[in-house]
């Protein structure tokens, strides 16, 4: 069997089915090493592309190998060094597009004639738990725009991707339906120019304008609220659009019905559509965007400390690459590789101030998602789930709340501060290798907030 070609071909059945970025960030350097028995062994570069394809793509590359190979039993995902020749990079760099850095950044990025930028595409679009909701029903307004989930309005807090989601819809729409008018506008634009209209007598021009496109996008629509007049205007706005089966798209930081002062004819057609809301990224999804960010830097740095950043900043999209950017550039000062120490260092101004817990709470917190007595963790005892729920107390109160080692022994059961720093570092450990463990930590974390 030519496993070269077997993989050359189920990659090129995987892409289509991928976004560029995804694709790009965790299947590149991956390859059929050998197949034994009917397994398949896929060589992948380093632990968070094996868990990453395990978790994720495991269902897609299983089916896409059995539909080619039909001996096929199973496959399994084993670490190896891919060795990447100099020329190989030389000719990687040649084909690097080239940016005149010198262009204003507003020449560079801003269509002027439908606002969008470019660079709000799919393709470097990561999709997770926290927005797989409003990909999924985008990914259907562009199949079929006017006609599913209009209006689309998608709202959550700032940082969290929303104007990338949109703009990218706008993108996509532009490029598949060419005849089609798009645009895209925030609130505050769009109020500007009804405002502006009015005063110069040109009310109709406004209306002919906005009302001209196949697809309008307002941004920022939260600010609505208290704007009577702009309100009736986007009523007026809106039923054209929905008459014609133009597609229209609002962006909000809050649910609809917790606008101030939204007349409730704009809820219900809010509510005609569909309302769908975008969450913090969890661990993996941060994991994944660090990768992609990474990748489009072309830098490397060892997974210790790209699973430290993922850990640690949980807030929105924006800071976590504010605090890469910050890695990104000490990285390119010292022109040498980053120690873990170097990249805590930097981000110990980005990290939020943990909230001050008890260490009751904590244990309590732990007990109650495994659903196990909050008395059984301070007891002596060997059972598995006991001391795996232990030992993740034990490692929350010293990660996560920086409480020593010899205060949570004598807290927990009277433990010498040796068995505390052994529980410590087994769940460092087996996070490296246990995804499912990564999603409970994260879980539990999400209960202290």
């Amino acid at each position: 069997m030519d496993t070269k070609q077997l993989w050359k071909n189920c990659l090129m059945e995987i892409e289509s089915g991928v976004s560029k970025a995804n694709f790009s960030t965790w299947f590149k350097n991956t390859s059929i090493l050998k197949e034994e028995m009917g397994i398949i062994y896929v060589g992948v570069p380093n632990e968070f592309v094996r868990d990453w394809l395990k978790n994720k793509y495991h269902k897609l590359i299983t089916k896409t190998i059995a539909d080619t190979y039909e001996n096929m039993r199973a496959v399994e995902y084993t670490i190896t060094k891919i060795e990447v020749s100099k020329e190989e990079v030389i000719e990687s760099k040649k084909n690097e597009p080239y940016v005149n850095k010198e262009l204003p950044l507003k020449d560079l990025y801003i269509n002027l004639e439908d606002n969008l930028n470019p660079r709000y595409k799919f393709d470097s679009f990561i999709v997770g738990g926290f927005n797989e909701l409003a990909y999924a029903a985008s990914q259907a307004i562009i199949d079929s725009p006017g006609t599913k989930y209009n209006p689309f309005f998608v709202y959550g807090n700032t940082g969290l991707g929303k104007t990338h989601l949109i703009q990218a819809i706008g993108n996509s729409i532009k490029n598949k339906y060419p005849n089609k008018r798009v645009h895209y506008i925030t609130l505050e634009k769009f109020a500007t120019d009804f405002i502006n209209s009015l005063q110069g007598n040109r009310a109709n021009s406004f209306k002919e304008k906005y009302r001209k496109y196949d697809l309008l996008i307002i941004d920022d629509i939260q600010f609505i609220g208290k704007m009577e007049k702009i309100q009736e205007e986007l009523f007026h706005t809106f039923n054209t659009f929905y008459e014609s089966n133009k597609q229209i798209i609002f962006s909000s930081d809050k649910h609809p019905n917790y606008i101030p002062e939204l007349a409730d004819r704009l809820k219900s057609r809010f509510a005609q559509g569909m309302i769908v809301d975008v969450s913090e990224p969890e661990y993996e999804s941060r994991l994944a965007i660090l990768k992609v960010k990474l990748t489009e830097q072309g830098i490397d740095l060892e997974p210790e400390i790209i699973d430290y950043v993922a850990s640690s900043i949980r807030g929105n999209i924006r800071e976590l690459e504010g605090s890469l950017n910050s890695i990104v550039c000490q990285y390119r000062l010292k022109n040498k590789p980053l120690t873990l120490i170097d990249v805590k260092n930097i981000l110990k101004n980005n990290i939020r101030p943990k909230k001050n817990v008890s260490i009751k709470e904590v244990v309590r917190t732990v007990g109650e998602y495994y659903q196990l007595d909050e008395a059984s963790i301070y007891e002596k005892t060997r059972r598995k789930e006991i001391v795996k729920a232990r030992q993740i107390v034990m490692y929350l109160l010293r990660e996560d709340f920086n409480v020593s080692y010899p205060l949570i022994g004598s807290k927990l059961g009277g433990k010498d501060h040796t068995t505390v720093i052994h529980s410590y570092l087994k769940i460092q450990k087996d996070m490296r290798v246990d995804p499912q463990l990564m999603q409970e930590l994260e879980q539990i974390r999400i209960m202290f907030r």
